[in-house]
Parts: structure tokens; sequence; C-alpha cells
């Protein structure tokens, strides 16, 4: 059963509103399915859009920040937990140990790079759990296509595409995680190399 939701968005401020209102949605659908958000804690962005969210409809919302973000008071001090880590790497494995799954919304270099890293890892066989993409607007059309391409030019095997799963709203994405088959892991370990 899904009980946390980890979810990997942008910090920015400049973006269009229509991830924004992604955002919200995702968060008031999964405090009223009962879900509790696990996000780096950021202050702006879509991090907060979705926190808010999550709190306002009476969901609860832990962040996950390291020490020296925090110092430059880059952390959401209103989120309902908030747990500070010694650096990103411990950040990113706290975020995914206190989750049940993975939501990537659109962001940039963070939030690609934590998305890919939990892909790898379950490409690996040392994650097991859903990894959603969220693709609101198309945004993560092209690096679909560039892991397709990756497949396509055997870089990584097909049997890697179930790796993750695509979701073009809020709600399609919780219901993917809900239903997601389970990750053969030990398959996975066998397949890790090309």
């Amino acid at each position: 059963m899904i009980k946390t939701v980890c979810v990997y968005s942008a910090s920015s401020t400049q973006i269009d509103k229509i991830y924004n209102d992604a955002a919200a949605e995702l968060g008031k659908l999964m405090a009223a399915a009962g879900i509790r958000l696990v996000n780096g804690a950021g202050t702006m962005g879509l991090m907060r859009t979705c926190a808010d969210a999550v709190m306002d409809a009476g969901g609860e919302a832990v962040g996950v920040i390291p020490e020296f973000m925090v110092a430059r008071g880059w952390h959401y001090d209103k989120m309902t937990k908030l747990i500070v880590t010694e650096d990103m790497h411990s950040r990113k494995q706290t975020m995914a140990e206190l989750s049940d799954a993975a939501i990537a919304l659109p962001g940039g270099c963070g939030t690609l790079e934590e998305l890919m890293e939990v892909i790898t890892w379950k490409q690996l066989g040392i994650y097991s759990k859903p990894i959603i993409i969220l693709n609101t607007n198309g945004y993560y059309d092209p690096l679909i296509a560039m892991l397709h391409k990756a497949m396509d030019e055997h870089f990584m095997r097909p049997e890697h595409a179930g790796i993750w799963e695509t979701a073009n709203t809020p709600s399609e994405a919780l219901r993917m995680i809900c239903t997601s088959k389970p990750w053969n892991t030990e398959k996975a370990i066998n397949t890790a190399r090309i």
C-alpha cells in the first residue's frame, strides 16, 4: 500500500502557471488519498506549491534538506516535519527511503538528476519502488525520447522501459503508483549490464 510519495520538482518561480496548477492538484489529491508527501523542502516553486496544497488539504508534508541549504535559508519551515541531512547525497537517499514511490514533476537540473538517479538505482536492483514521470504539458517528451533512443542504440535494454511509467495528469500519476507492478530486482541485477 502506498502511504508516502516522494515528489521531485522545481524550485523556480518563473515557470508557466500550468506547472503550478498540476503541482497543486497533485498535492490535493495526495492529501485526499491519505498519502504523505516527501520532498526537498524548498521554499519556492513547485516544491512549495505541492507542499502547501498537501497541508492546506489536511495532509502531511515532510521536507528533507541538507545543512548547507538550511544555513542559506532555502528551507521551507512550514513543512509538517523537516529532516536536515549532512549533504545532498544523504538528502536523496533519505527521500527514497522514506517513500513508497516517486513522482517527478517538471524541473531543472536538480529534478532531472534526482529522477535519473532513482531510475539508475532501479536498473541496478537497489530500488524497487514505482517511478512515475508526470509529463505536464509534454515537458518530459525530450527526455523520454532520449531514454528510448538509448534503448534503440543498445545503451539500455528494452526491458528497462518498465523502470518508469509516464502520466499526463496528477490523477493518472496517483492511479499508476497504486497499480504499478512490482519490479523484479533479481531480474534487474541480471539485466543491469548490456
